[in-house]
């Protein structure tokens, strides 16, 4: 970048923050002569006073921003969270448990409101970064946030795992670094922590990650600030956020000693959390490396790289198959991704993660709505305006392209306090209104954006009008807009019968909502992959649907020979067959729920093949016509019949002409004596996958009602007797909502 001139005013400010790191040194030193205050809340009261009483309330903020940064050491690369505390000059730390990146971004917003709206000290914290056996040595007078998501059946996020085996499922009384406490069985009394939560109420285990760790916590003494919040991403996870935070900060003013009546004089001005610069072209071309959609820097030399979530593996897909038929209304892809030679393993059961991009149009929309259109491949770099953060949402230098194409996700419906803040940068007054009261109307918010799932750029559109402006500044995307995720897909193979490719089976997602049936939303991944699907079959795709850069950064996942890569990695599974072969199990999987079926019926097929007895394997299957969308109709015959007497398909046909409309559930009833003889007589398992909120439900209150009827128990009895099943791991869920 260009050389800056050293401003008279920079030595100014230069010198004001080296009178004020001098002022705030003595400060600690003095202080520490005296005595230490007898609680947490008259500490941080004393720590909140002694920055505001610099003036009124308002510049007390502002100064604090300006001198933070310079006091504050970057630390060099370490786990454990109090020396990094301490080294940065942070008093308040949120963790987060992340699996899409929700967490994440909770976790970042909530850091930012603490330090501008209440002067906290603040940072954000990775839970698989950091040593949380140290958890015992936060000093009393600091605060630990914790948001957490759970996912699959009361599973923590890929990030929180080793948190959650110290912590939950190890040993009754978990080891921490020091076993010198005033009480043994209480070694976390000086922790003091708030608790938030995401989960999904159609599932089994809403929210089970907050609600153990928040009981184990305060089994070892740690004390709760406030109530703690649980978000639904069933409902509205973001109205549950806004509504929970509020009372929140009441309760941790009252911890801090901060008269949380005063606060609103307290915000000043908006804050940046990040900094971007954009290069010349002639300062481009001397960059080392620029980023055009890599999701890592791979520094491996002369050993094979570990490919997962930071790291994904580019994988060829070998074959992509249409399974509907020509006369269906709908599309239905069958690939083969290739990993041979990449070292990944993956096991029956296990979720294939698709790193997709973001539609042309919508980049190309956002781009202009934002008036970056003329300098879209301007290479940029972004920096965290605070020197004790070191962690980027992205890697850097990059583009504007790719950061709207490959790094943010833009399609996504944005958030309702993101509306709100572009409001000062509307065009006009009457944009600006309506941008404000979007904001804050949480119906017109739901029926608007949420419940249609508009994008940034449609919302934008929607108010604004064609061909209209809005200079939102980029760093305020950056921090607004959550990371592109991957997108996850049970796995429809079995490694014993492909044990160089994994097979991904996908219904491509385009409906119409109920409150703008005008309009059509687009699944991201699946109508990412159906271009990849066009591309290796040579297909037309009609004009009305997205189109994808499949490329990749340079062309890197386009090969000589016509095949496309896609990024992608394992995500390991407990949705596992049982050990012994022999044990019977009943599957119910209706469309792509059958995936993982089709790798569990692969893998017991296997095992018949080499001598190994196996159980009975039945399969409930659920399509809407025989002629158009039976998955794998041609497959199943011959894998039945390696398995022998007792293994069989059972099919629900909910639009076959001259049928009764059926689903699952029906043949479950059908065929109650035969499942209650599996699950109950002979010991077997029972697993289900596909839709959370309607199916899986429906089918737990039939077993239920299995058991009624051909068990003879009581509707009590009935209801603990599946429960008992599912405690024991003989009753799985791979569901979705």
């Amino acid at each position: 970048m260009s050389e800056e001139v050293i401003d008279p005013l920079d030595v100014a400010i230069w010198g004001a923050v080296l009178v004020g790191s001098v002022v705030y040194w003595l400060k600690d030193r003095v202080g520490s002569s005296s005595s230490s205050s007898s609680s947490a809340s008259s500490a941080y009261k004393k720590s909140f006073t002694s920055t505001s009483s610099m003036s009124s309330s308002t510049t007390a903020i502002a100064k604090q921003s300006i001198i933070a940064p310079a006091v504050a050491k970057k630390p060099g690369k370490t786990r454990n969270f109090v020396q990094k505390m301490k080294q940065t000059d942070k008093t308040v730390i949120f963790f987060y448990g992340s699996q899409t990146g929700t967490a994440e971004d909770y976790a970042s917003r909530l850091a930012k409101e603490g330090s501008q709206m209440y002067g906290l000290k603040t940072m954000t914290a990775d839970l698989e970064e950091y040593n949380m056996n140290l958890l015992d040595t936060l000093p009393e007078d600091h605060l630990a946030f914790f948001v957490l998501a759970t996912y699959g059946e009361g599973e923590p996020t890929d990030n929180a795992v080793e948190f959650w085996e110290h912590l939950v499922t190890g040993e009754d009384l978990p080891e921490f670094s020091t076993d010198d406490y005033q009480d043994p069985e209480r070694p976390l009394s000086n922790l003091h922590f708030v608790m938030f939560g995401l989960g999904n109420k159609t599932y089994e285990h809403y929210n089970s990650v907050c609600r153990k760790v928040d009981e184990k916590l305060s089994n070892l003494g740690a004390t709760r600030i406030g109530e703690r919040g649980e978000g639904d991403d069933d409902g509205s996870l973001e109205e549950d956020f806004l509504s929970w935070k509020d009372n929140m900060w009441k309760a941790v003013c009252d911890f801090v000693g901060i008269d949380f009546s005063a606060v609103g004089s307290l915000s000043g001005p908006r804050q940046a959390t990040y900094k971007v610069v954009e290069y010349t072209p002639e300062e481009a071309k001397q960059l080392a490396k620029i980023f055009y959609g890599e999701h890592y820097e791979n520094k491996a030399v002369g050993s094979r790289p570990t490919y997962d979530a930071k790291n994904p593996y580019s994988a060829p897909i070998s074959v992509s198959r249409e399974l509907f038929a020509a006369s269906a209304d709908r599309h239905c892809l069958h690939m083969e991704i290739d990993i041979a030679g990449s070292g990944i393993t993956y096991q029956t059961g296990d979720h294939i993660a698709i790193w997709p991009v973001n539609a042309e149009d919508q980049v190309l929309k956002l781009a202009s709505i934002m008036n970056l259109s003329a300098k879209l491949d301007a290479v940029v770099t972004v920096s965290n305006t605070d020197p004790a953060s070191t962690k980027l949402p992205f890697p850097v230098p990059t583009t504007y392209r790719t950061i709207l194409r490959n790094y943010l996700d833009i399609t996504a419906p944005p958030s309702r306090a993101f509306i709100g803040q572009l409001a000062p940068f509307a065009p006009n007054e009457t944009s600006s209104q309506a941008l404000a009261k979007l904001g804050e109307d949480k119906e017109a918010f739901r029926l608007q954006v949420a419940d249609t799932r508009r994008s940034v750029a449609t919302v934008l559109e929607k108010l604004l009008g064609h061909d209209q402006i809005i200079e939102i500044p980029f760093d305020l995307l950056i921090e607004s807009v959550p990371r592109l995720q991957a997108r996850y897909y049970s796995i429809s193979s079995s490694p014993k019968a492909h044990p160089t490719s994994i097979h991904l089976t996908a219904v491509v997602l385009d409906y119409q909502p109920a409150t703008a049936p005008e309009e059509t939303v687009y699944g991201l991944a699946t109508n990412y992959l159906h271009v990849c699907h066009a591309h290796l079959n040579n297909n037309a795709l009609g004009a009305s649907l997205p189109v994808y850069d499949i490329s990749g950064p340079q062309g890197a996942l386009l090969t000589a020979d016509g095949h496309v890569k896609v990024p992608m990695h394992v995500r390991h599974s407990n949705f596992k067959l049982p050990r012994n072969s022999a044990v019977p199990v009943v599957m119910v999987g209706p469309g792509t729920g059958v995936a993982p079926f089709r790798g569990f019926i692969q893998d017991r097929a296997q095992d018949a093949k080499s001598g190994k007895k196996t159980g009975a394997t039945v399969l409930f299957f659920g399509c809407r016509r025989e002629d158009e969308d039976y998955l794998y109709k041609d497959e199943w015959d011959g894998l039945m019949a390696q398995l022998g007497e007792g293994s069989r398909v059972i099919t629900a046909l909910s639009r076959q002409p001259g049928v009764p409309k059926t689903y699952v559930q029906h043949c479950m009833t059908e065929h109650k004596e035969l499942v209650w003889d599996l699950i109950h007589a002979q010991g077997g398992y029972f697993y289900v996958c596909g839709d959370a909120k309607n199916m899986a439900r429906e089918v737990n209150h039939r077993l239920v009602e299995i058991a009624m009827e051909c068990g003879g128990l009581t509707e009590d009895k009935a209801t603990n007797y599946v429960k008992d099943l599912r405690s024991k791991g003989r009753y799985e869920e791979d569901v979705w909502s």
